[in-house]
């Protein structure tokens, strides 16, 4: 069972690295935000992020490097030492271990790689614990229409998954960081929930991808397909922001307005066979955002 002071220690860790990325990051700056020795803190952090402090800091350092080299015209030196390695030799191959391909080959090319998108541990520890003398979360869900033009979606399918928890635990997450590593990704990585059309013989409701122009031409990760998505009209949720360490209480408490909700009120009815049913990535400051496909009466 998770110690949830210890959870908290890690998280606060990891708020740091992620904050100070560009710098030097010492254990000892790890021990003071976690409030423990540094031994300790190493302990801790590897036993729930299943990675050493330095190890963690690496892949997440070589992961936003790869950002950098994706969007930006810089040159791979002035890269590696933004990103606090010691010489150009030594991110090439710390890049080319972690990604099977050169800074310079994948800055050429930019195939899809398996980001590192790690999560605060103590959000995931905290889903189901019980929460006493916490002020209510906001019940105001924001809806408004948006048309989506045609386009691709490029998806890894589940096998019994009816929910991200589901999924992550059938396929893993790394899934999330290749689907984000797609340059000519239309917007962020989704969860999704396929109506019966879109579902292949064995595979799973939810699954998560990434929508592309409907022209695309690019690779497709191994194991992962590409399906055509018409125009549409779909009702967009949001509801307000919340702490991440209440994130499942907040996502359980809008999808059940959602689910209630009476699309008559904008003119319109659900058509859930003809799209899939999406979910953005969970994240506290935005609120939980979910959208749904419908017909205008």
């Amino acid at each position: 069972m998770a110690n949830l002071e210890h959870t908290a220690a890690v998280t606060r860790m990891q708020t740091f690295i992620e904050k100070h990325l560009d710098e030097e990051i010492t254990l000892h700056a790890l021990a003071q935000q976690a409030g423990y020795s540094p031994w300790h803190c190493a302990k801790m952090f590897k036993e729930y992020t299943d990675k050493s402090p330095f190890e963690y800091i690496r892949k997440l350092r070589l992961s936003k490097a790869a950002l950098v080299l994706r969007d930006e015209d810089l040159r791979v030196v002035d890269v590696a030492l933004d990103f606090v390695f010691d010489s150009h030799e030594g991110f090439t191959r710390a890049f080319r271990k972690q990604f099977g391909v050169t800074p310079k080959a994948y800055q050429k090319k930019t195939p899809p790689i398996p980001l590192f998108t790690p999560y605060p541990v103590e959000s995931y520890y905290l889903m189901g614990e019980e929460r006493t003398n916490l002020p209510p979360l906001s019940k105001n869900l924001h809806v408004r229409l948006i048309e989506f033009p045609a386009r691709k979606l490029i998806l890894l399918r589940g096998k019994n998954a009816k929910s991200y928890i589901e999924y992550a635990q059938e396929i893993g997450c790394d899934v999330w960081g290749i689907l984000a590593s797609i340059k000519e990704a239309l917007y962020e990585p989704v969860g999704l929930w396929l109506p019966e059309r879109m579902r292949t013989e064995e595979t799973s409701v939810y699954a998560q991808g990434v929508e592309v122009p409907v022209d695309y031409q690019g690779l497709i990760p191994e194991g992962f397909d590409v399906i055509d998505l018409s125009a549409c009209t779909m009702l967009l949720f949001q509801g307000d922001p919340y702490d991440e360490v209440r994130f499942d209480e907040a996502i359980e408490a809008m999808m059940e307005q959602i689910n209630t909700y009476d699309p008559s009120i904008n003119n319109c009815q659900w058509a859930e066979k003809e799209g899939p049913r999406i979910q953005l990535e969970p994240q506290g400051y935005r609120g939980y955002i979910e959208a749904r496909p419908v017909y205008l009466n």
